[in-house]
């Protein structure tokens, strides 16, 4: 076989990305972006498998014995969750159905990776933060310098929102509302559209990053961006996260065992609605939740002291994080 000719796999992977995810699938650029990963990563496994370069790989270097291999190595060398390993099968299996209609001849090859079963995911504690801990990581940020504001907007709005960290770096300035009512378009998994409620000092903090940086109300680029200029990434949220979190820890020293990051957040929003009377429905419904089952995760979260009660009501009344403390030690560290 000649390395130059594009074979079976190198069509069939190329019309499955260009094609078939993004025109009859209607798969969003996140999803797309998520199964090219996965054989990014599935591709350098059966070269190194087979003893090949990744270019001269083809469909019947793909066998059902190959993808258990490869997901075994997600998890035994890479570390990966059975919910990670899960994810990447997925992606492995709506392939093989392309591979099926489109190249018949591999229709039983198609079949045998399509009977590889996902694995039962054991699931997690949802991990949220207690009022202390989130009252001191929205107060960490340095809010008189233009990151540090930035930051304070950027974490004031996920938690306001309780919105997925892609949402919110998606978010553009056309998308917010901020005149009465206040509110902010979402947008979710599956390209899926909802509204979220703001809290007036979430607006009016919003407003200033607005004006500070002389952005058009009605621009549509994205909203958070770094000292750059450049979008912010999911990494780069995820390591502010933790450069606050390291920053609040002298007011409150329970973060220092926490895993914080974006979900925690949003995990935090969820319980703080529960636990203020909100129905399971409505925050179904703000979660951008698919399915009521796993808004149903919640229930097992109740406020742990006087304190976690207070800052509920707080949370209800959208009056968290009105005018945050400076803190002693701060970071110097830009991202």
């Amino acid at each position: 076989m000649s390395a130059s000719l594009p074979n079976a796999l190198s069509r069939a992977l190329r019309s499955f990305f260009a094609d078939h995810l993004p025109r009859v699938r209607g798969m969003s650029p996140h999803t797309v972006r998520s199964y090219r990963d996965a054989f990014v990563l599935l591709l350098r496994f059966l070269a190194e498998r087979r003893g090949h370069a990744v270019v001269e790989l083809d469909l019947q270097d793909l066998t059902p014995e190959d993808v258990l291999a490869f997901l075994d190595h997600l998890e035994t060398d890479r570390r990966n969750s059975a919910v990670t390993r899960n994810a990447r099968l997925a992606a492995i299996h709506a392939f093989a159905r392309h591979v099926a209609a489109s190249h018949p001849e591999h229709l039983e090859l198609c079949q045998r990776i399509l009977a590889v079963p996902f694995k039962r995911a054991r699931h997690r504690v949802v991990e949220y933060l207690e009022a202390d801990e989130i009252r001191a990581l929205l107060d960490a940020p340095d809010h008189t310098t233009p990151d540090g504001r930035r930051d304070r907007a950027l974490l004031l709005a996920l938690f306001n929102t309780g919105a997925r960290v892609q949402e919110i770096l998606d978010l553009r300035p056309c998308d917010l509302q901020l005149v009465r009512p206040l509110q902010v378009r979402l947008r979710g998994k599956g390209r899926k559209e909802r509204l979220c409620p703001l809290w007036p000092q979430t607006a009016e903090i919003l407003r200033a990053l607005l004006a500070e940086h002389g952005v058009d109300p009605a621009a549509t680029q994205p909203l958070f961006r770094n000292h750059r200029g450049e979008p912010l990434t999911r990494f780069g949220v995820r390591y502010l996260l933790r450069k606050h979190a390291r920053v609040a820890q002298p007011v409150a020293p329970t973060l220092a065992t926490r895993r914080v990051h974006p979900h925690a957040l949003r995990h935090t929003t969820a319980v703080q609605l529960l636990q203020a009377g909100v129905d399971l429905v409505t925050i179904k419904s703000a979660m951008g939740h698919s399915n009521i089952a796993t808004t149903e995760r919640y229930l097992h979260a109740r406020p742990a002291s006087e304190q976690a009660a207070e800052f509920t009501a707080a949370f209800a009344a959208g009056e968290v994080a009105a005018d945050p403390p400076a803190l002693d030690t701060r970071s110097a560290t830009t991202a």
